[in-house]
């Protein structure tokens, strides 16, 4: 498994810019912001990777963490992971989890928690928001992420992944224990920094929302 924590320096976010949720404008201090890349075949089958990140307010750092697998064994070690990522934060005091169109990410990870019987579910325990519904709710029509990131002036490093290249990619780690040898190690950092860098932007999405919406509601 490919474990990787990472610090990224980012500005730090004005409370008033800050998208409110429940008459609460300082949500990004008790929030983790998540995104999953993963492989289903008629059920969800595993994780590929997990990403997310909070803000360490003290030294103005997203503290990003994320998990990939390497072979078929690590489909239920990714999964203790992640558990033990999130009891970590709960213990920290987070209480939201901030998603794009986290339904289906909720429902990759939950359907695994429970196959594996780790008696664990993400709702159970986080208050979640997706900027997904929330923009659609606030201007009216649906979005995607890399579109709403234009929106806010967001420039990836990364290039665009597409869902079934990342899916095609996992099917052949799952199912072949060698794969991941062969695998050019440019590959693998594409893979991380594309996630890492969703769950960056959820980031700056929701840090940033007024500022750019504030006239549009």
């Amino acid at each position: 498994m490919i474990e990787r924590v990472n610090d990224i320096d980012v500005e730090k976010p004005l409370v008033e810019n800050s998208l409110k949720v429940d008459n609460n404008k300082c949500i990004f201090k008790d929030a983790v912001f998540f995104d999953l890349e993963h492989y289903i075949y008629k059920k969800p089958i595993c994780i590929g990777v997990f990403g997310c990140c909070f803000y360490d307010y003290k030294n103005e750092l997203l503290k990003v963490t994320q998990y990939m697998i390497e072979n078929k064994r690590d489909v239920k070690s990714i999964l203790k992971l992640s558990k033990q990522y999130f009891k970590n934060m709960i213990e920290q005091g987070k209480k939201y989890i901030v998603t794009f169109s986290g339904n289906n990410d909720f429902t990759v990870i939950n359907y695994l928690f429970k196959k594996y019987n780790m008696e664990f579910n993400i709702q159970d325990y986080f208050i979640s928001i997706d900027l997904q519904k929330q923009y659609e709710n606030e201007i009216h029509k649906s979005i995607g992420l890399k579109t709403l990131e234009k929106e806010f002036g967001i420039t990836r490093e990364s290039e665009v992944i597409s869902g079934s290249n990342l899916a095609k990619t996992f099917s052949k780690i799952v199912k072949d224990s060698e794969y991941i040898n062969r695998m050019p190690s440019i590959k693998k950092e594409k893979i991380l920094l594309y996630n890492e860098q969703d769950v960056v932007s959820l980031f700056d999405i929701y840090t940033k929302w007024n500022d750019v919406f504030a006239n549009s509601i």
